[in-house]
């Protein structure tokens, strides 16, 4: 048997390195480049990063970026401060539509360089200057999981004059089944009952997502 040679300098070289690594002065340059190499800081990314966190990661890899096409149209309902907005730069248009004014200036500070990004404030439920018909991808993460079944239902409603046959929307929204979404804020709504609205104006289900969301759920449909 091979004996190990205690007499190595391995273990202690190692050591030193690592105590270099974890000085004040390495930390704090470390930091400094972190700063100054990272993009703007997107206001949402609070609740999760669609970048690092898996199951946002998952939402993005199979109902967002496969929809993305430098030839089409698509609106993001509650961009809020461009979280996943990001995420559908690639489009030719974007329309990017929240309530919320004071939201709309932070989304615009992010984003105010991308021309063919279109910030829209509506009345909570309606597209104003988007032309009827025009938008192959309407998105929304968020924004349906705090607004009740009535308020959806509008929004289905007026989707339907926006939405291209043969468009697509993703939408995610709350599932009161789970305990997360028993806290307050998140609208009463439940699989079933999203179900019974798209169907009702007259939209095809695509695919469902019930289980990747603590919180909600996702819904894929098309006319």
């Amino acid at each position: 048997m091979e004996l190990v040679d205690l007499g190595t300098t391995l273990h202690t070289n190692q050591l030193a390195r690592s105590r270099r690594a974890r000085s004040l002065p390495v930390r704090l340059a470390r930091s400094i480049y972190k700063e100054l190499t990272r993009g703007p800081e997107v206001y949402g990314l609070e609740w999760g990063d669609p970048d690092t966190w898996t199951p946002l990661q998952y939402i993005r890899d199979r109902f967002v970026l496969p929809f993305v096409n430098p030839d089409h149209v698509t609106v993001d309902i509650g961009c809020g401060g461009g979280r996943w907005t990001r995420y559908l730069l690639g489009f030719k248009t974007v329309y990017a539509i929240d309530y919320y004014e004071n939201l709309l200036t932070e989304f615009r500070r992010n984003f105010a360089r991308y021309r063919h990004v279109k910030a829209i404030r509506n009345n909570g439920t309606d597209f104003p200057g988007v032309p009827a018909q025009s938008v192959d991808f309407v998105f929304s993460f968020g924004c349906f999981g705090h607004i009740n079944p009535s308020l959806i239902d509008l929004y289905l409603g007026n989707i339907k004059t926006i939405l291209k046959p043969g468009g697509n929307a993703v939408i995610h929204y709350s599932d009161k089944n789970k305990a997360m979404a028993q806290e307050p804020g998140f609208a009463d709504n439940t699989p079933e009952q999203m179900r019974a609205m798209v169907l009702a104006h007259g939209y095809r289900i695509v695919q469902e997502d019930t289980t990747t969301m603590w919180n909600g759920a996702i819904i894929h449909f098309t006319i």
